[in-house]
């Protein structure tokens, strides 16, 4: 090391010590880069790589960038998964004869961005860490630019964290090193495969370690006060975190100001897969719209985000939800009041994360003026609020603090229009500081004052010509041509002599000079420095300042909740315990609003635990089946956040979980087919769905052959019945399963009803009970602009396996598809510990709807024969094919069609 420069050899000694991070190297007004980390940045940012001098050795690469504009280089080298360590100077250049003192101040990470300039507002930014204790396994989080850190506890249902932590979405995880040979992390890691993972090493992740880690943050002898004492594997998870961050940070975390302990049965469990069914929030570029776009009526970044978390937790305590139910009603019911507080709300700023930057010494100028106007608006808030009367907004009320030390510190002390930087003056009010008046004036009346010095020197001496001037070499001097040198006065210092004039300083020209010279730097530090102590001061408030985002978060929350009511026509549901969903008028709150709510048809539903548990729809393609599912999802789910639902009358019972298996696709990253994503999530509902939940199933079955897809719908449905006791929808095209009604009495059949034309046909989207014998595909296929011959031809197979097969409602299925090497239904390798009882008025193997079983040799005849048919039709259609008109597009197409043809021929639906 010794043939590079001091300079250097600094460096690489701090590089040494951070070599998982790009280093930002402060040096004057740059922050350079050297070596691998220059080749590296000048990629990612595009800027351009030149080189330095070193030492011995030829000139090593270096790329730089602007310290006043780095946030968003760093912005850009953090989306890349890189870490970004700062490295400032720590001595004042000016004072340092040698080389400037310099030191990393913190590592910037995903998870450990302050800067508002790179945070979406609308989104937490959270960093998590997981850890095991036993069986069981803790997880924690925190938003280093709100303050947030909670923990919680899991069994050993590896599901349920996954589960949570794709609720959360953390840009970052933190894991000891142990955790990579763990099988949770296989999940973690297929689930996540974009996060940045950082290790911790092993030895230090113990429970009491991670415990005192906590205990010595927050300054308590023990965790009792945050519930989380016997939660062993969760506080392993936060102290792990917290050292984590605190290494990162170099500094006290000090925004870290509370622990938070949650159970996740406290919650309505949602998975990945129902959140994204039912489209509760979705991604910052999609265009959907989501369940959070109809709700969302907030005002403010912290309202916005915790708008959110609400919809993606609803509760399970039912006087919370009543609680909830009562402020939204209250302030739905009083729109004057509603509005002015909406008024208020727009003119508070983010304060979580302006309080969460002046506890973490980042706050700028403009944030400070930010926190004194969001601050200001809480007199008002409060009064009114005086007369609220539900229990939740008197709670928010009482919450609210004007913290009025902090108002008048930072009134007194800053000016409203300094300037962001720091470092340029101007920040510090008149009257604040003695020293900085008196530098300001001083500055502001110099010029004055030499004129004044000039006039009075001339009349002192009777020099008329006598000159102050000023130069780069010598200063502020006296100049006096020679002619008017014998009245030069005794107390004049000759500085230099010229041809025709000769300089002098006084003893007073040269304190000015000296004051001149240091004191614009001088009134600049001073500004600094004052303002850092206003900071500091202000921090000491971040508690109370976090209490307040808190409560105007949830004070937002509540009136977008309210304003949503009344905007959609939404009404207040009630709740029983009887675990009955019954729904008068309801609607769903997304597609009314795409269709026009005077165009949309609103349904009843009933489900409940005697007579009719689950419901088995039939209907057409396109006539709203998976819209009445998806419905009747999110008007149980609004009710649980404490929200008015969309709804004539909704008396809902609490809900422990909702599943939902509606649509698929191949998942091609785990190389699983789209009928093996499907059977997945339903083996996924049948292990965890209970009596309290609800299921969503539509189309079970279709991702393959028609009989395998029918026996399969029917044994699910029969197990949903006789075993898991779940409220059910089930949609189908398999009108055979209606037969379920008649056997057991908890299923009952509704159909969406379509009328007919000719040979047309309108969708009424009314869910009406009955089933339905036909699926009118056809009619679809006419809808969707198939050409005519292929529809044409579609009604002739139709008519063709309708022959040959018989009745399609009384269609067979045959008998080695119901017992399979001797094994009784519920003894498959998915359900074997199960065993259903025999169904009613059937001979052993076999139910209603198996009495009239074709033939195994039947089938064949039936199929050979239109196989037969499709083949000459097809023959036919390749020989008048026109080949020379024909572009490589459109015989792609025409070949699909035959492929479509065949495989309807083959089993009477299409394959996907």
């Amino acid at each position: 090391m010794s043939k590079y420069t001091p300079m250097f050899q600094q460096y690489l000694e701090i590089k040494e010590q951070y070599k998982d991070s790009v280093l930002f190297f402060r040096l004057g007004d740059f922050y350079e880069m050297f070596f691998e980390d220059a080749v590296t940045a000048s990629q990612i940012l595009n800027i351009t790589l030149t080189g330095r001098d070193a030492g011995k050795e030829q000139r090593v690469p270096m790329c730089g960038v602007p310290y006043h504009s780095a946030s968003s280089y760093i912005a850009k080298l953090i989306n890349e998964g890189l870490k970004v360590a700062i490295c400032e100077q720590v001595s004042d250049p000016s004072k340092s004869p040698g080389l400037v003192e310099r030191e990393v101040i913190r590592v910037i990470t995903p998870g450990t961005l302050v800067e508002d300039s790179i945070l979406d507002a609308g989104k937490y930014n959270y960093i998590a860490s997981i850890a095991l204790y036993g069986d069981l396994v803790g997880l924690s989080y925190a938003d280093v630019s709100t303050g947030l850190f909670r923990l919680a506890e899991f069994g050993s249902a590896e599901d349920s964290v996954v589960d949570e932590m794709l609720r959360l979405e953390p840009v970052e995880l933190v894991v000891a090193e142990s955790m990579l040979q763990n099988p949770l992390w296989d999940k973690i890691r297929a689930r996540f495969p974009n996060i940045v993972i950082n290790t911790v090493p092993s030895y230090s992740v113990n429970y009491n370690s991670c415990r005192r880690v906590l205990l010595e943050h927050f300054g308590v002898h023990t965790l009792d006060c945050f519930d989380c004492e016997h939660l062993k594997a969760g506080t392993t998870a936060a102290g792990m975190l917290l050292g984590y961050l605190k290494q990162l940070q170099k500094q006290s975390l000090a925004q870290l100001t509370s622990l938070q302990s949650y159970k996740a049965e406290g919650y309505m469990v949602i998975d990945s897969i129902t959140r994204k069914h039912l489209e509760l929030v979705g991604e910052k570029r999609s265009k959907k719209t989501t369940l959070f776009d109809i709700l969302n009526f907030t005002r403010t970044s912290m309202g916005n985000r915790l708008l959110k978390e609400v919809i993606q937790q609803p509760l399970m305590d039912h006087q919370e939800i009543e609680e909830r139910l009562d402020a939204v009603e209250e302030l739905k019911n009083d729109t004057l009041l509603r509005e002015k507080l909406a008024d208020r709300l727009a003119h508070i700023n983010d304060l979580e994360r302006l309080a969460s930057r002046v506890a973490f010494g980042q706050a700028n100028t403009r944030d400070m003026l930010n926190l004194k106007e969001s601050l200001g608006q809480i007199p008002q808030l409060l009064e009114l609020s005086r007369d609220f009367r539900s229990k939740k907004l008197v709670c928010l009320r009482d919450s609210l603090d004007p913290v009025e030390q902090v108002v008048n510190l930072i009134t007194k002390a800053i000016q409203e229009d300094c300037p962001s930087s720091l470092t340029e003056g101007n920040i510090i009010k008149a009257g604040y500081n003695e020293e900085v008046d008196r530098l300001r004036d001083f500055l502001t009346n110099s010029r004055q004052w030499l004129i004044n010095m000039e006039a009075r020197e001339r009349q002192r001496t009777g020099i008329k010509s006598l000159k102050i001037k000023y130069n780069k070499v010598f200063g502020y001097f006296i100049e006096i041509t020679k002619s008017n040198l014998e009245n030069v006065p005794d107390d004049y210092i000759r500085k230099q002599t010229l041809v025709n004039s000769e300089r002098f300083i006084t003893e007073e020209l040269k304190n000015f000079e000296h004051q001149a010279f240091g004191s614009e730097d001088r009134l600049n530090k001073l500004e600094y420095e004052l303002f850092c102590k206003v900071r500091e001061e202000i921090a000491g408030y971040t508690a109370v300042v976090q209490q307040n985002a808190s409560a105007i978060a949830e004070l937002d929350v509540l009136q977008s909740l309210a304003a949503a009511a009344v905007k959609n026509n939404y009404t207040r549901p009630t709740f029983n315990t009887c675990r009955k969903i019954k729904i008068t008028e309801g609607r769903h709150p997304v597609v009314e609003k795409s269709v026009g709510e005077e165009n949309f048809v609103p349904n009843d539903v009933l489900l409940n635990q005697d007579n009719q548990r689950i419901i088995l729809l039939t209907g057409p393609n396109m006539s709203g089946k998976s819209t009445f599912l998806r419905q009747v999802a999110l008007i149980t789910l609004l009710g649980q956040i404490g929200s008015f639902v969309p709804a004539k009358k909704a008396e809902l019972s609490l809900t422990d979980r909702i599943f939902t298996r509606i649509g698929a696709s191949d998942d091609i990253s785990t190389g699983r087919s789209t009928f093996m994503v499907e059977m997945s999530e339903v083996a996924n509902i049948l292990y965890n769905a209970g009596e309290d939940s609800l299921i969503l199933l539509d189309e079970v079955g279709r991702g393959t052959a028609t009989y395998d897809g029918l026996s399969l719908a029917w044994a699910i449905v029969e197990y949903l019945t006789t075993t898991l006791q779940a409220k059910t929808l089930f949609a189908t095209h398999y009108h055979e399963l209606t037969a379920l009604a008649d056997n057991y009495e908890a299923v009952k059949n509704y159909f969406v009803a379509a009328k007919e034309m000719g040979d047309k046909i309108a969708f009424l989207h009314k869910i009406l009970p009955g089933k339905s014998d036909k699926s009118y595909g056809i009619q679809v296929a006419k809808l969707a602009g198939l050409p005519r011959r292929v529809v044409e031809r579609a009604e002739e197979i139709l008519a063709t396996l309708e022959t040959s097969k018989g009745d399609t409602n009384k269609r067979a299925l045959p008998a080695e598809q119901r017992e399979s090497k001797g094994k009784r239904y519920g003894q498959g390798p998915d359900l074997e510990a199960e065993s259903l009882p025999p169904q009613r008025n059937c001979s052993r193997g076999q139910s209603p709807l198996m009495e009239e079983t074709a033939t195994a040799a039947d089938q064949r005849d039936g199929e050979q024969s239109l196989v037969a048919s499709l083949e000459e039709d097809i023959i036919s259609s390749i020989r008048d094919l026109e080949l020379q008109n024909t572009t490589p597009l459109e015989a792609l197409n025409f070949l699909y069609k035959i492929q479509q043809d065949l495989r309807k021929g083959m089993d009477g639906k299409p394959q996907e």
